[in-house]
């Protein structure tokens, strides 16, 4: 059976500028998911948490390695079928779009109607009344469906941690480039870079 998703050897490198490659950034990963699920993903501001999701879904290329959605090598699929696979929304729920120099013709068809993974880049959640609960709802709806669904978030308020307690099942550490894998929220919890970087949000849930 194919994984839902194949981090492999990946790497996206930046560097000053094209005549001088001394590297400003980057980013390594190697991870792989195999089933459908809910992944929570958080890490500093400028850690390389969107270039991962960018790297994923085919909108930013790596410097190395290689991104298999349901077996298939992303960037080796039509530029204008890749969301069939993996499909990025920014914040305000928006698609994020991306261009290749490769011609669609000499790519490969995605294999798929609709897509498996969805990537949502800290998505906004309205403490009205209801909306949390439809959210929570909606994510929990594609994974029964059969997809697999990243939730990026910046909790700097109390009640997005809970929510990430409540709706992840496994998570994803992103700190200057580096991205660690981790299967549980306890999981979560005993990564000391994570507990740094959660800071006072964890003593307010101990008070």
């Amino acid at each position: 059976m194919k994984a839902m998703l194949e981090v492999k050897g990946l790497e996206k490198v930046y560097r000053r500028s094209v005549f001088d490659r001394t590297p400003t950034f980057r980013l390594t990963a190697d991870f792989t998911i195999a089933e459908p699920g809910i992944v929570g993903m958080m890490g500093p501001n400028g850690s390389g948490k969107t270039t991962l999701f960018e790297l994923v879904t085919g909108s930013n290329a790596p410097t190395s390695g290689e991104v298999s959605v349901m077996g298939r090598n992303i960037h080796r699929v039509r530029t204008d079928q890749r969301d069939r696979l993996a499909i990025h929304y920014h914040q305000s729920y928006q698609v994020r779009h991306f261009r290749s120099w490769t011609p669609n013709a000499l790519l490969e068809n995605a294999g798929s109607d609709y897509p498996m993974l969805h990537l949502f880049d800290e998505p906004q959640f309205n403490t009205q009344d209801g909306y949390i609960g439809f959210m929570l709802d909606f994510f929990r709806r594609l994974r029964d469906e059969g997809r697999l669904v990243f939730l990026c978030v910046h909790p700097n308020e109390r009640f997005h941690l809970e929510i990430v307690e409540e709706i992840c099942e496994r998570f994803i550490f992103v700190q200057k480039g580096s991205v660690t894998p981790l299967a549980s929220y306890n999981d979560l919890l005993a990564h000391e870079p994570a507990r740094a970087y959660l800071g006072d949000l964890l003593t307010e849930r101990a008070a």
